[in-house]
């Protein structure tokens, strides 16, 4: 799979921060992509503050290296403000930011998806309220033609504008599909 791809710019998202007592803290999450070593230098998104690696910590000891796929706790040379839906990413590739863009859907709900309609989105460990701003078109699934939609309805494809509440972190779904793929729920029926 391409999000695991050893050679490619490392990425773990934060899914908690671990602080046993005032000597240690940590951010533990899963690879999605890359690898990393103590001493290499990582950025912190979506803040983009800097820092390098001082440990990999498993419960099984320190790691001289951990690679996509591994769950671990990093630790880093110095306090930095990191939570829970942060990305850890390679410091000279990180991951994009924003609290818009376009994306493609696919639409798996008996609730049709309307413009103006709000949602919560969760992509990796992070949340954040987003809004469907507009319909770009949908996909004629046989002929994969663009097609005008007011609406997307159960099983039906399109691409959207979303609008998020805040920054978050994130990479295209081609290059990684952790930190590129997300799911919409409604806040009211929790439905997905």
């Amino acid at each position: 799979r391409e999000a695991h791809r050893a050679d490619a710019p490392m990425r773990m998202a934060v899914q908690s921060v671990v602080r046993p007592d005032q000597d240690f803290r940590g951010f533990a999450g899963r690879l999605s992509a890359g690898a990393v070593k103590p001493g290499d230098a990582v950025r912190l998104m979506p803040s983009g503050r800097t820092a390098n690696v001082a440990r990999i910590v498993t419960a099984d000891g320190d790691l001289p290296q951990a690679i996509a796929g591994q769950s671990v706790t990093l630790t880093l040379d110095h306090e930095v403000d990191c939570s829970r839906g942060d990305v850890i990413a390679t410091a000279d590739a990180p991951c994009e930011i924003a609290d818009q863009f376009q994306a493609t859907i696919v639409w798996m709900s008996e609730t049709p998806l309307f413009p103006g309609r709000r949602y919560i989105m969760k992509i990796g460990a992070a949340e954040a309220r987003a809004t469907i701003t507009e319909i770009r078109h949908g996909f004629d699934i046989e002929s994969f033609q663009h097609t005008p939609v007011k609406q997307l309805d159960a099983n039906a494809i399109g691409v959207c504008n979303i609008s998020l509440d805040r920054n978050i972190p994130f990479d295209p779904f081609e290059q990684n599909r952790e930190t590129g793929g997300f799911i919409l729920i409604d806040p009211d029926s929790n439905e997905t």
